[in-house]
């Protein structure tokens, strides 16, 4: 059976949903840069190992593939990651991470295009729709190659919290299937 570490920096709603979905693979670890992240109540509500890394060892150590390994994990599922991954970790698990956006790439992407600011972007420009994005990881900020986009779209007294709560439905709705499709080609 496959192995999957997710890493998320937050509440953990993708985590969630993604290990109350999974089937035919093991979710083994919750990787988290925040002590007090939520995701760490979900992983111990399921009974998943966890760990919160350090700042310094991600970028200039090793990136925790040492600790990765010896949890046998094959793919890296990021879910509301904050964090840039270093090039030591994308080389130890190339076409093996993979993300989600909340908008469709290449547009509103990049370096502090998350959350709140991404969907505030996306109505300051008029666009017409939204939706989400999974890529593959590679290093740089939301640029690898596009495996899946879902869309909504833009209602005229939306806010970025009403565009929020669409966008987030999508994630629920799409990205544990992605993963699960992504498991099986690495299983076939």
């Amino acid at each position: 059976m496959k192995k999957i570490a997710i890493f998320a920096s937050g509440a953990g709603s993708n985590a969630k949903v993604i290990i109350e979905k999974a089937s035919g693979y093991e979710i083994a670890l919750i990787v988290t840069n925040k002590s007090n992240a939520g995701v760490l109540a979900i992983a111990s509500d399921n009974n998943i190992p966890s760990l919160v890394i350090d700042k310094e060892k991600f970028f200039d150590g090793n990136g925790y593939v040492d600790e990765l390994r010896a949890n046998n994990i094959d793919l890296i599922v990021l879910a509301g990651f904050l964090w840039k991954i270093p090039g030591t970790l994308i080389a130890a698990f190339p076409d093996r991470i993979i993300n989600i956006h909340p908008a469709l790439l290449p547009n509103y992407g990049g370096k502090g295009m998350y959350g709140h600011h991404v969907h505030q972007a996306v109505l300051d420009n008029k666009e017409k729709e939204s939706g989400i994005t999974i890529h593959y990881v590679d290093g740089h900020y939301d640029n690898g190659d596009i495996i899946f986009q879902a869309r909504c779209p833009i209602m005229e007294h939306d806010t970025a919290d009403s565009l929020a709560k669409r966008v987030q439905a999508l994630e629920h709705a799409f990205y544990p299937k992605v993963v699960a499709e992504i498991v099986d080609k690495l299983t076939s």
